[in-house]
């Protein structure tokens, strides 16, 4: 645990969480809950105690129904608890209503996994997305979030006349204005750099694989089995922990399977139920790396009794970030602890594979799985490329697999692997 983590978890708080239960679908209701207790306990708080209501619909103004506020109130009172965690974004006036009643801390959902997102952030990048999506979520809320900005002052609009209160009020959300402006600035300068390393593997003729799924299913468990077994380079790998939102950064690693079929994997942060869309859109220059995919690794726990949901998730994410057309290889992860009797690993029609990325044999199957998809148009060509024609040499280079490469009197003899389309654009130097 690094230092950071260490002083946060030194002074551990103690959490009541507040869920409404629709009705609609109950045992989403309590997957819920125990998700959010989870986010509580991966922001280093401790959850002490649970109180939801059978609502039809949220109250537009407190969240949770009037008489229920009382009885947060003496939970939170007999439990001592230190804050509220509600299981729901909740609006300004919520947020605003709820403060004014109970007189002691709130978070949402929102600003929970907000805050998990701050402490998890490691890359210059990963830090100015995590604070750009906090201030534009909290200007709006910005209003009753403090007791000095009651205070109202004159009317003629001036800053001069206002009240103290909203002369606060009013220059927090210009710094906060100003700094949201400046983030977008520098998340622009490091998009660009980014652009620029995308299109260097884009254009090396690498397949890129990317790992996707809900957070904690197993994503960076794969990614470091691959590095073991074809990397063997520690320093490669990236962190792998159980619990939420471990990783946020998308890590690229060069997979050479030693069959001159190398892959490019890429591991990425992991979705959740009601994933704040704010987040998705400040994480967009990250994910990118899932919309320029060849294959789609679907990650889902199958052990975990909301796989079907985690995965329904986890495609509606895709969905938003425009990758829900990509090829996809569903990968049923932790099947050693699933209880189903069915022998592992095992491919299952085109697109399926159970596996457990604990052991040595289901990630060598599922390499080969990868390897089949990604490589699928590539042909095996030889090239006879004359010596005034080395832009076709540099083409084959930076597009296509170099078997070998010999130099002949009538020019470069390339024993290539390549595709198609390449093959048939320069079948005038087929050998």
């Amino acid at each position: 645990m690094e230092e950071k983590d260490r002083e946060i978890n030194d002074r551990q708080e103690r959490a009541l969480l507040v869920g409404v239960d629709l009705g609609t679908v109950g045992e989403d209701f309590e997957k819920s809950m125990e998700e959010l207790a989870s986010l509580a306990e991966a922001c280093f708080m401790e959850p002490v105690g649970m109180v939801s209501q059978k609502m039809e619909s949220v109250n537009q103004g407190l969240y949770i129904g009037t008489g229920k506020v009382k009885e947060v109130k003496e939970a939170a009172n007999a439990l001592e608890a230190d804050i509220l965690i509600f299981d729901d974004a909740l609006t300004p006036a919520q947020l605003r209503n709820l403060q004014k009643e109970l007189d002691m801390p709130i978070l949402d959902r929102t600003t929970l996994i907000l805050d998990i997102f701050e402490t998890r952030a490691r890359t210059r990048e990963a830090k100015l997305q995590v604070e750009s999506a906090r201030l534009k979520y909290l200007l709006p809320r910005l209003v009753g979030m403090h007791k000095a900005l009651t205070r109202q002052g004159g009317t003629s609009g001036s800053m001069s006349s206002r009240g103290a209160g909203e002369k606060k009020l009013e220059l927090d959300r210009r710094r906060i204005e100003s700094r949201i402006s400046e983030l977008s600035k520098e998340l622009l300068e490091v998009s660009k750099e980014r652009t620029v390393q995308r299109k260097k593997r884009l254009g090396s003729g690498v397949p890129l694989v990317a790992l996707v799924g809900y957070t904690n299913a197993g994503k960076s468990t794969i990614m470091n089995a691959m590095i073991d077994r074809y990397v063997k380079d520690n320093e490669k790998k990236v962190l792998e922990k159980d619990m939420l939102f471990a990783t946020l950064e998308t890590t690229v690693r060069r997979i050479n399977t030693g069959n001159n079929k190398d892959f490019l994997l890429s591991d990425t942060v992991g979705f959740i139920h009601k994933l704040p869309h704010g987040l998705v859109k400040a994480f967009h220059s990250t994910l990118e790396e899932v919309e320029n995919a060849d294959l789609l690794l679907h990650v889902a726990d199958c052990s975990d009794p909301y796989c079907k949901e985690h995965m329904k998730t986890t495609q509606e994410t895709l969905a938003e970030l425009h990758a829900g057309e990509i090829p996809v290889i569903t990968v049923y992860n932790k099947a050693d602890k699933s209880g189903e009797e069915f022998p592992y690993p095992q491919i299952v029609g085109d697109n399926k594979i159970y596996i457990s990325a604990k052991e040595p044999d289901s990630i060598a199957l599922l390499a080969d799985m990868i390897l089949e998809k990604v490589y699928s148009d590539f042909v095996s060509a030889e090239f006879l490329i004359p010596y005034e024609k080395g832009n076709v040499v540099s083409y084959f280079m930076e597009h296509g697999q170099i078997i070998s490469q010999k130099y002949q009197e009538m020019g470069t003899l390339l024993c290539t692997k390549c595709h198609k389309a390449d093959r048939d654009k320069y079948r005038q130097f087929l050998v």
